[in-house]
């Protein structure tokens, strides 16, 4: 098989990080139609250029295919909700925006974040490429375009006038087959003074939590500091400081404007970061190498954990038909014979089957009315959120298990 080159720089792609087999979309619930029919599964390997250190997956499935009908709405995630709003008053302050500014958001998804900035009075644009969520924005009262993002989306924007004070992508720069032509649209959409925000998770923390399970095919990239200032440099972009943020299992938050911009010094948690990825070496091979085995160990540590509760005669659901528990599930072989079924408060997922595994998706209730003696969590990054909803669990007895970076079953 003919070696991939990078979606960034072009180089050969002969650093393996992980291969975890043929899977379906993490994000693809199957209906009870659906059950009988074969489902596509594609490669999902990631590996690491060795020139500009951009983690990423084999582009093996048309992005119009993942992201045109989605099933994730932001506004079910109370936390993530609860953050939005804290970012859009931070903003707000931060680079003084008022009824004469503009902010896009980058799939903006439902307009969880986009709202807080309407209530204050604050011009807004989402671009989505989902029309199933973007029509949720919509009914809302968020303005959004339905369109993938990237150079000829932002120029047809620009020249209807909506040049941005501050482009929001959060958890988007990671979903984006071409980086180059998606960095490109934010650079041609900014003005002079306006700043970029992304979000997204930390391969450094990917590395050291055993995170393999945000491993998925609408996960094209895994960033570093390192490799997003080289993709941003490439257009004309700096970035001038980031924030270390809990959500994803350990995100960044990273600023940038033009390079031309004079307003934007560096702030410390720009030097913090690049000083922690060369402790981790991630400008080295060794940094990405022996990853695998522990992948391989994590998920023989869960599959000893279900076989031994199914000897033991207990019975074992799963909270959160969550992608990166999709990926978990496939990757270690589970289905119905060892976990029963998968609750999630979302009710564009209930009724539904995951991907791969076939769990029935039910509302969390079912979890009270069946009182299972485990509850796998699957979103682990959610675990205080999902106890505390169903502290109820502990009254008969049930216990919480987590899975990454190890099996472990919560006091």
């Amino acid at each position: 098989m003919a070696v991939p080159n990078c979606r960034f720089c072009n180089a050969p792609l002969r650093l393996s990080l992980v291969d975890l087999g043929a899977m379906p979309l993490a994000n693809s619930y199957l209906t009870a139609e659906q059950l009988a029919k074969p489902e596509p599964c594609y490669p999902l390997h990631a590996r690491v250029c060795q020139s500009c250190r951009l983690v990423q997956v084999d582009v093996a499935v048309p992005p119009r295919e993942i992201f045109s009908d989605y099933a994730y709405f932001s506004s079910v995630a109370i936390s993530w909700v609860e953050q939005a709003r804290r970012f859009a008053a931070m903003a707000r302050t931060r680079w003084n925006l008022s009824r004469g500014s503009k902010v896009i958001e980058v799939a903006s998804n439902d307009g969880y974040l986009l709202r807080h900035f309407v209530e204050a009075e604050v011009p807004v644009l989402g671009v989505e490429p989902a029309a199933n969520v973007a029509a949720v924005a919509v009914a809302n009262g968020i303005p959004t375009e339905v369109a993938f993002f990237g150079r000829e989306t932002a120029q047809r924007l620009r020249a209807a006038g909506h040049e941005a004070d501050l482009i929001v992508g959060n958890n988007v720069l990671a979903h984006v087959p071409d980086i180059n032509d998606f960095v490109a649209g934010l650079a041609l959409l900014l003005k002079p003074d306006g700043v970029v925000s992304l979000e997204f998770p930390h391969l450094l923390n990917l590395l050291a939590g055993m995170q393999f399970d945000t491993i998925y095919h609408e996960h094209f990239s895994y960033l570093s500091l390192l490799a997003v200032e080289r993709i941003l440099a490439m257009h004309g972009l700096r970035v001038f400081d980031i924030e270390k943020l809990p959500t994803h299992g350990g995100s960044l938050r990273v600023l940038a404007c033009r390079k031309e911009a004079q307003t934007f010094p560096e702030g410390a948690g720009l030097a913090k970061v690049r000083g922690d990825e060369r402790m981790a070496r991630l400008d080295d091979d060794d940094a990405y190498r022996g990853f695998a085995p522990k992948v391989a160990a994590t998920r023989d540590a869960l599959l000893a954990f279900l076989r031994r509760a199914r000897g033991e005669a207990k019975t074992v659901a799963a909270y959160g038909a969550a992608a990166k528990g999709n990926t978990l599930l496939n990757y270690c072989g589970v289905g119905a014979d060892l976990v029963g079924y998968v609750v999630d408060r979302s009710p564009h997922k209930q009724g539904r089957f995951l991907p791969g595994s076939h769990l029935p998706i039910l509302a969390p209730e079912a979890i009270y009315a069946r009182k299972p003696d485990y509850v796998l969590i699957l979103p682990w990054n959610l675990q205080t959120e999902i106890t505390a909803q169903l502290s109820g669990v502990r009254g008969w007895g049930g216990r919480f298990v987590i899975a990454i970076p190890s099996t472990v079953v919560l006091p």
